[in-house]
């Protein structure tokens, strides 16, 4: 069982997350608004946390699957942040669609604090989400840190694949839209 966080339960996150519950792994969510977060633990096994900071320091591994790049700065890189609750060993997986240069910065700022981070965004909408069935498309500086992300990711994709460094993700994405 592995510490799983998840930030943002939005049409996507939510059943992602759920999935993530259903397999076995202790998750901790946060959502903007904490009334989706608290629906959420009322429907799953888990723990809903006032920050994505609070979020980090309870997780081996946070998702993220939120809005756009302003949404995923402020939950990354903000003073409440998932950095701000950095520690050895904790890896940063973000499935929003968002820029290649927006992943590079993210990926800069973790590994400056010892993170890992792949970039991570799908295809398959709301109903690939429900039914487990999403396509993820990867970018991670190394082998070892896509293969500890793609067991987690399993639980709700079909296909999930290391397309290259970090920002590979996103200009995978951005091809097949």
């Amino acid at each position: 069982m592995t510490r799983v966080g998840f930030c943002g339960l939005g049409v996507m996150g939510y059943p992602m997350a759920g999935h993530l519950a259903s397999a076995g792994h202790s998750v901790s969510v946060y959502n903007r608004t904490s009334v989706r977060a608290d629906a959420w633990v009322a429907e799953h096994s888990g723990t809903a946390l006032p920050t994505p900071r609070e979020v980090a320091v309870n997780s081996d591994i946070v998702m993220l699957c939120v809005g756009n790049d302003a949404d995923v700065r402020a939950v990354v890189m903000g003073p409440d942040g998932v950095l701000a609750g950095a520690h050895d060993g904790l890896i940063v997986v973000d499935h929003t669609t968002t820029s290649a240069e927006l992943a590079r910065e993210i990926s800069a700022a973790c590994a400056a604090a010892g993170v890992g981070f792949v970039d991570a965004p799908v295809s398959g909408g709301q109903a690939g989400a429900i039914n487990g069935a999403l396509t993820v498309m990867c970018g991670a500086d190394s082998e070892a840190l896509f293969a500890d992300v793609a067991v987690v990711a399993a639980v709700y994709s079909r296909s999930c694949v290391r397309l290259g460094n970090a920002g590979s993700g996103q200009l995978a994405k951005m091809v097949n839209q």
